[in-house]
């Protein structure tokens, strides 16, 4: 299955509105707890249970995880998302091309160029009009702490290169 120019970035506002109320907490979640609560990444914690990372993803970390809400899944044609879903290995490779090792929040995000994820290959990191964009996702709301790491949205799913 070739996975290729599937996305392009778009214009998303209720992400913003997710993240204040997942800040207005006063306990902090883990990842994958954060994520569910939100209500706006049930894709990916669907995604996430198919690859059965929810132990990884609950555990100590910490992880920086560029999350594709569920308007960025709803880019993905539905045969493609229902193959990976099927799929557990290229599923698991998607979705760790996702997550960086340590807690990195937007103001170090934003002095990188690359970033080197869970899943072995870089993530190009690029500052362009004072928007970040993360494999060419943009992202739309950063520093979601939780307590194992931190959630940066993206308005696409990034793909691993290969």
């Amino acid at each position: 299955m070739k996975l290729s120019v599937l996305f392009k970035s778009a214009v998303i506002s209720a992400t913003l509105l997710v993240a204040g109320a997942v800040h207005a907490g006063s306990a902090k979640s883990d990842i994958v707890d954060t994520a569910v609560a939100a209500g706006s990444f049930n894709t990916l914690v669907t995604a996430v249970k198919a690859a059965e990372l929810v132990d990884t993803l609950k555990g100590a970390g910490p992880f920086t995880v560029f999350a594709p809400n569920d308007a960025a899944f709803a880019k993905v044609p539905a045969d493609t998302l229902k193959g990976l879903l099927a799929d557990k290995a290229a599923l698991a490779k998607v979705l760790t091309y996702h997550v960086v090792p340590g807690k990195v929040m937007a103001a170090d995000v934003v002095k990188l160029s690359t970033a080197t994820t869970v899943q072995g290959q870089a993530l190009k990191i690029e500052v362009k009009d004072g928007k970040v964009f993360v494999d060419g996702a943009q992202v739309i709301s950063t520093d979601i702490e939780t307590s194992n790491g931190v959630i940066h949205v993206i308005d696409s799913v990034v793909l691993p290169k290969g």
